[in-house]
């Protein structure tokens, strides 16, 4: 197995790296948003707010604090910015929710649209390794003795179509991945909108409540 990858790198050229370079990166985007859509950013939206929603009604707004520092994930971080203006009344909660919302929404997106762009990349570079190879390939051939000439057609021809299949693999697994991350972070965006609004209108409320209750005691 090693002895042919050795020999597959050594008859795809150059570009046949650069486009092993490429797939290091693609792997790595890849690893990294998958971690973080599994890990810190995924959270069960729904039973975040029922949770939130019991604690605002025992009046216990610290734990529902210590509730959304518990986790990283955008939704909490939202949360936690609503509930800390809850007693400056409904527009500042809802300030303060669309802030967050704005500086949580890039985070959630980050080099997921990197991947299409990747894939041109490495179909490019893929076709430039073929066009290199060939142009190789008749060099060779107008030079080499008859002798050699069939082994050298063989051997740009083979660093030709090495470079098309690797290029074309990459930029398959690009816009797979793509299309994958793409639905998870709109998930997340969709998830993410629904409960600022639920929440806001929840704290809103919580904070009109409180306002006329120390009206009336004054």
């Amino acid at each position: 197995m090693l002895d042919w990858l050795s020999e597959v790198f050594q008859t795809g050229g150059p570009f046949f790296i650069v486009n092993t370079f490429f797939l290091a990166v693609v792997l790595a985007i890849i690893v990294e948003r998958a971690i973080y859509f599994l890990g810190r950013g995924h959270i069960n939206a729904k039973a975040f707010l029922e949770q939130i929603k019991r604690l605002l009604a025992s009046n216990n707004i610290d734990r529902a604090k210590k509730l959304c520092d518990a986790t990283t994930a955008p939704i909490a971080r939202v949360a936690k910015s609503g509930l800390n203006r809850i007693h400056r009344g409904e527009a500042a909660v809802a300030q303060a929710m669309e802030e967050t919302m704005v500086d949580v929404t890039p985070e959630v997106k980050t080099r997921v649209a990197a991947l299409w762009s990747m894939a041109n990349i490495v179909t490019l570079t893929g076709l430039l390794g073929t066009i290199t190879g060939l142009i190789n390939t008749f060099s060779a051939v107008a030079e080499a003795n008859p002798a050699d000439r069939q082994r050298n057609l063989s051997l740009g021809i083979s660093e030709a179509m090495y470079n098309t299949a690797y290029g074309l693999s990459i930029a398959l697994i690009c816009m797979v991945a793509h299309l994958v991350l793409s639905a998870a972070m709109k998930k997340v965006i969709g998830d993410l909108e629904s409960f600022s609004l639920r929440l806001e209108n929840m704290l809103g409320e919580g904070s009109g409540a409180s306002s006329r209750s120390s009206t009336s005691r004054e």
